[in-house]
């Protein structure tokens, strides 16, 4: 939920005159720290230095991946659509998880998997537009932008989960998290942004540091602690919050208004991430109760 509020402060500070680059740089710059004390809370700097080197590439990988290079593109997005449509696209990677899970795991989706992935990209063609011409054309761009961040952030989940067990959430979190911001701190310096920087008034100053800390630090913090104790494809799931929040949000702070199309859009999406976590429920309770179900070896009689 505190995801979903990003793109309404994004809109409001886009309206103060804050460009996207100063914006995705600035938020991340001044998370970093948090997220250097919360580590360092957890563990001293002797073991954070112990970290395994593949740990730490994965981290670096998937935190420039997702927090950089996705971040741009959704923030970009966020200039040519509306925030209600762009949570809604961005929650397409829980279906990417799990057909992603799927290939690493080298077992074929079900049927009823399969179907339930259908409905939601059939979802994100109706919150494009649908068969409205005018509007799909209006949204694609932006659109795509926004499925190309959603795709970033499936990625982000696959590698979290297996290294927020190998070395904890708030480690991983914090590489990921500090590789981004250096890519970002770059990427602002090679086009000359620090210009920008004397522009940003005192309010927008107030919002940057509360889009950084409500809308990156603690949601980043909670999903790498939820990624970590119930999985990716479960904690994808979890995600169905966030559209309904933005859309409720972006209708009475900005007067964003969705059409029929959109709302058919939004309703499949939501049903087939439903319909995937029900499926993995069930696949879980098969598994548990075939294990129940196996005779226990015979004792010896040395154990009689």
């Amino acid at each position: 939920m505190l995801f979903a509020t990003k793109g309404i402060f994004a809109k409001q500070l886009y309206s103060m005159g804050v460009s996207v680059e100063a914006l995705v740089t600035i938020r991340a710059t001044l998370a970093v720290p948090l997220f250097w004390w919360l580590a360092l809370r957890r563990e001293p700097i002797a073991v954070i230095r112990q970290t395994p080197p593949s740990a730490v590439l994965a981290a670096v990988i998937a935190g420039a991946l997702c927090y950089y290079v996705g971040a741009l593109l959704d923030f970009h997005a966020l200039t040519m659509i509306d925030a209600s449509i762009e949570r809604v696209l961005i929650f397409s990677y829980p279906a990417m998880v799990v057909l992603f899970t799927s290939v690493r795991d080298r077992q074929r989706p079900s049927a009823r998997v399969l179907g339930a992935v259908a409905l939601a990209y059939l979802g994100i063609f109706f919150t494009m537009g649908g068969f409205d011409m005018v509007e799909l054309r209006a949204n694609l761009v932006g659109a795509l932008l926004v499925i190309g961040s959603a795709l970033t952030y499936a990625v982000y989940f696959i590698i979290s989960e297996k290294y927020t067990r190998l070395i904890g959430s708030a480690r991983f979190t914090l590489i990921a998290m500090t590789a981004s911001a250096s890519c970002l701190v770059v990427h602002f310096a090679f086009i000359g942004g620090t210009a920008q920087l004397p522009m940003i008034s005192a309010p927008a100053w107030g919002l940057l540091f509360v889009i950084a800390v409500v809308c990156m630090f603690l949601p980043a913090q909670l999903q790498a602690e939820g990624v970590r104790q119930i999985g990716a494809q479960r904690g994808a799931v979890m995600s169905t919050v966030g559209p309904p929040t933005t859309v409720i949000l972006a209708f009475f702070l900005l007067g964003e208004r969705l059409s029929g199309w959109q709302w058919v859009g939004i309703a499949l999406i939501v049903l087939g991430i439903l319909v995937l976590d029900l499926t993995r429920s069930q696949a879980v309770t098969r598994t548990q109760a075939a294990s129940q179900a196996e005779p226990s070896p015979p004792r010896s009689k040395s154990n009689e």
